[in-house]
């Protein structure tokens, strides 16, 4: 497909569908709220600069490696602004996951979250918009849908920041109804988005399947340079095992699902774009189950190694 007509793709939702993404957007910040806890920020005090680099890595050194992607790559414009959205979002908790079952740093790795989440309501909008104006076809892009600065960085901070707020209130206020509302509202807000990404498939099934040739094998070497990258960072910040696996992924695995409903809701549904978030939502669960896997096998070869020379 042409990169033209990759731009000229929409993903049409109705009236209701678009409400549904405001909700879904408003109770996926709200849920994240619930889970972070003061202990969390305390890390920055203990531990600076692991904390401070291991954030810089992924809201600044992220959408640089991504904008040097597309200086090479030359994507589509919309394919472009997809790249950058999904750079521009904070981890999400399936890097803890991950760094869990990996045998990496979880304390480390939630702190990283808690930090990236909070920091991503100003971060997040701010970011799409400075890196998207530094690629003269996405920047062109974004001005054909009459993107104002101003109203976007203000409705989507309305978006993250005040359900984060509320939320991380609750939890510090009312700790035991926070983790009731907690099992309750974190399967349902991923069931509401699984169920709104179906929908949205569904209707829209010739749009992601026209945009797919492009989307993903960029997406698939975008994803690599983001799990390179956590692991590069570490490595200069001199962390140890555990912690640079736990970096490896809180840079590789993204909210990429944060971003579609940013997309959808501020930037008219995109295809090339919409068709670039949605495929790194499935790819990064893959390689990163992978990569996770392949530091579990790599810890008993070592171990087997041990037992050898004893």
């Amino acid at each position: 497909m042409e990169a033209v007509a990759i731009d000229d793709l929409r993903v049409v939702l109705n009236d209701e569908i678009r409400g549904a993404i405001a909700l879904i957007l408003i109770g996926m910040m709200f849920t994240v709220a619930l889970s972070l806890r003061l202990e969390d920020f305390h890390a920055v005090r203990r531990q600076p600069v692991r904390i401070l680099g291991g954030v810089l890595a992924q809201i600044l050194g992220l959408p640089l490696v991504t904008m040097g992607l597309i200086l090479i790559i030359s994507p589509p414009a919309s394919v472009a602004l997809g790249m950058i959205i999904v750079a521009s979002c904070p981890g999400g908790n399936v890097s803890n996951i991950l760094t869990h079952f990996a045998r990496g740093n979880t304390a480390y790795s939630v702190s990283l979250t808690a930090i990236s989440s909070v920091s991503s309501a100003i971060a997040t909008p701010v970011s799409i918009l400075f890196w998207s104006s530094l690629y003269p076809p996405t920047a062109a892009l974004v001005h054909t849908l009459h993107v104002d600065a101003i109203p976007f960085l203000v409705q989507t901070l309305s978006l993250l920041a005040l359900p984060l707020a509320v939320g991380m209130l609750v939890a510090a206020k009312f700790p035991d109804t926070a983790a009731k509302m907690r099992k309750v509202l974190s399967p349902l807000s991923l069931l509401s988005l699984v169920l709104l990404v179906a929908v949205g498939v569904q209707q829209n099934w010739n749009v992601l399947i026209a945009a797919g040739a492009i989307v993903v094998p960029i997406a698939i070497i975008h994803n690599a340079s983001a799990f390179a990258l956590g692991a590069g960072s570490a490595r200069l910040l001199r962390l140890d095992v555990a912690r640079r696996r736990a970096l490896t992924f809180e840079v590789g695995i993204q909210n990429s699902g944060l971003g579609l409903l940013i997309l959808l809701s501020q930037f008219d549904g995109i295809g090339g774009a919409a068709a670039m978030t949605a495929t790194w939502s499935i790819w990064h669960l893959i390689s990163g189950g992978a990569l996770a896997g392949l530091f579990r096998a790599l810890d008993r070869v070592k171990k087997s190694d041990t037992h050898k020379a004893i």
